[in-house]
This record gives structure tokens, C-alpha cells and sequence, in this order.
């Protein structure tokens, strides 16, 4: 009996360190699953991060970048220009060459929507006493708005800048003298000097004017000849002020705008060249040298004096 206790005593030891050393496993081995599916997790977690962020790359590098805009210029606002001959009224012209106003000659051109000149000039011979001489040019040029030479605007004031730069630049000139003129087109400038020649004393008045894309100039020059007395310079500069200001309202009324004395306030309202098909004038042509007709306004007019 007492062996078969201890037996028992025995066998129920065994049992509970059995069980004991079950228990000790499983313990140890909650820890290693839990450690395990965190990382299964993170690594999950990562490779979904990884992927999207893939994803995102890929469709970053495969979109194409917008292509970029055609380059544009700003549309020139005239397309045409006026006939130069029939620029200033009768009476305008009664004024400045009164006894030329029917003397008009026009200035050859092979673009007449892009230059166009006519030239006047008048006699009143007073026997002994002399004569009074008058001689008035006017000149027009058009630019057209181009991509590679920039808009018509910024063509025409280089050139107006040439003109200004020309008729003060004129070989025996004395008392020359710029003057800002105001209320006409976008810029205008009046340049008045002196002029020595055989004949007599040279008056001359250069009005050079850009209204939008086109650039007016308008020579005017008297003198008094065979001992009749010298014109008074402000007269003329009066009387050549207010036939450019009749010009430059020419270029807007052919253009089909107002009286053109205002500034460029109309800005790009106009068509496109690529829709109104005018002719450009280019400026490696038309900027180069004047109008056809003489090689600058003021060199052509002291040429005729």
C-alpha cells in the first residue's frame, strides 16, 4: 500500500511538471507571435507606402509637360495708310504753299498700305522786290506687328527716334532746336533750325509724329529770295504743327477711327496681320531709309533747298 501511494504521489508530480513546462512554452511563445505579426504588419504597411509613393513617381515622370505657348505679339492697330497727297484740306495747303496747292507730287512706292510721301512747293515772285519760296514734304510709314521684330508700336518709335535723330543732324544747320509737341498721336517732337544756302536763308521745320504703328513726318521750310525779307520761323512752326495734326487724323480716319489725337490708348483693338493679310513693312527695308522719295525727310528737304 505504501509503495503503490508513492507511486501515485509519483505519477502526479510528473503530471504537474509536465503541465508546468507546457505552460512555460506557451508563454515563451506569445511573445514571438505577437513580434511576429507587428512586423508581417509593418511590412505590410510599408510596401503599401512603397508601392503607392511608386505609383505616384510613375505618374509624375510619365505625365508630358503642357506644351509651351506660341510666342505673340501685340497686333498692330493700322493696317493702311491715307494718300499722302490728300493728307491736309485745300486750305491748309493755301497757307503753307499758296501758290502750289495744286503742285502735289507723289512719292514712288511699292507698298502704298506701308509708305506713302507727296511733296508741294510754291513760288510767289514779287518781281524786284523777290519772292517768298515755300516747300513742304510730308512722309508716312507703316510698321506691321511681327514675332521676330516686335509689334508695330515698338518698330514705329525706333524709326520716329531715327527721324527726330536725322533732321538734327543735317550738315550747315544753325539754332536747331527739339520741342516736345503734345496732343498729337502717342509722341510727337517739332525740330526747327537754320539753314544757310546761295539763295537766300533757309527756314525749316521737321514735325515727326507716331501715332500707334505709323510714324508721320512732315518738312516744311521758307525763305525769302532776291532780297524779299526771311519768313518768320514761329509762323511756320505754327503752320506746320497744325498740318501734321491734320496728317495724323488722316492714319486714324483711314483706319476707320476718330480724329486721331490721342495717345495710343487703343491699344491692340485691331485685327491680327495674320487676319487683315496687310503688307509688313519690314524694317531692315523701310527702317534703313525714309519713303521712297528721298533719303531722310530733312536731308531730302535741305537737298531741295
Amino acid at each position: 500500500m505504501q509503495r503503490a501511494a508513492q507511486r501515485d504521489v509519483r505519477v502526479q508530480t510528473d503530471q504537474r511538471a509536465k503541465r508546468l513546462r507546457r505552460a512555460l512554452v506557451c508563454a515563451a511563445a506569445v511573445p514571438a507571435v505577437l513580434i511576429t505579426a507587428a512586423c508581417s504588419s509593418d511590412s505590410g504597411d510599408s510596401k503599401a507606402k512603397g508601392d503607392e509613393a511608386s505609383a505616384q513617381q510613375s505618374a509624375g515622370g510619365s505625365a508630358k509637360p503642357s506644351a509651351s505657348a506660341s510666342p505673340t505679339v501685340e497686333a498692330a492697330a493700322y493696317k493702311k495708310l491715307p494718300d499722302a497727297c490728300a493728307v491736309l484740306t485745300k486750305k491748309t495747303l493755301g497757307d503753307l504753299v499758296p501758290k502750289g496747292a495744286d503742285s502735289a507730287k507723289k512719292g514712288n512706292t511699292d507698298d502704298p498700305s506701308a509708305r506713302a510721301s507727296c511733296a508741294w512747293s510754291s513760288l510767289d515772285n514779287n518781281g524786284v522786290k523777290g519772292s517768298q519760296f515755300r516747300w513742304l514734304n510730308v512722309s508716312l510709314l507703316r510698321f506691321d506687328s511681327d514675332t521676330a521684330r516686335g509689334s508695330g508700336d515698338a518698330q514705329a518709335h525706333t524709326y520716329y527716334t531715327r527721324q527726330l535723330r536725322d533732321a538734327q543732324d543735317v550738315d550747315g544747320a544753325k539754332n536747331a532746336k527739339a520741342t516736345p509737341l503734345s496732343g498729337t498721336g502717342a509722341e510727337a517732337t517739332t525740330v526747327r533750325y537754320d539753314l544757310k544756302k546761295k539763295e537766300g536763308l533757309f527756314k525749316q521745320q521737321t514735325v515727326v509724329a507716331r501715332v500707334e504703328n505709323v510714324v508721320v513726318t512732315l518738312d516744311y521750310n521758307g525763305a525769302g529770295l532776291a532780297g524779299e525779307k526771311t519768313p518768320d520761323a514761329g509762323d511756320l512752326t505754327k503752320a506746320a504743327e497744325k498740318a501734321l495734326r491734320e496728317a495724323v487724323a488722316s492714319v486714324s480716319k483711314a483706319n476707320g477711327e476718330g480724329s486721331g489725337q490721342s495717345s495710343d490708348s487703343k491699344g491692340s483693338a485691331s485685327p491680327s496681320k495674320a487676319a487683315s493679310g496687310s503688307a509688313s513693312a519690314s524694317p531692315s527695308k523701310s527702317a534703313s531709309k525714309a519713303p521712297s522719295g528721298g533719303a531722310s525727310p530733312s536731308k531730302s528737304s535741305a537737298a531741295k533747298n
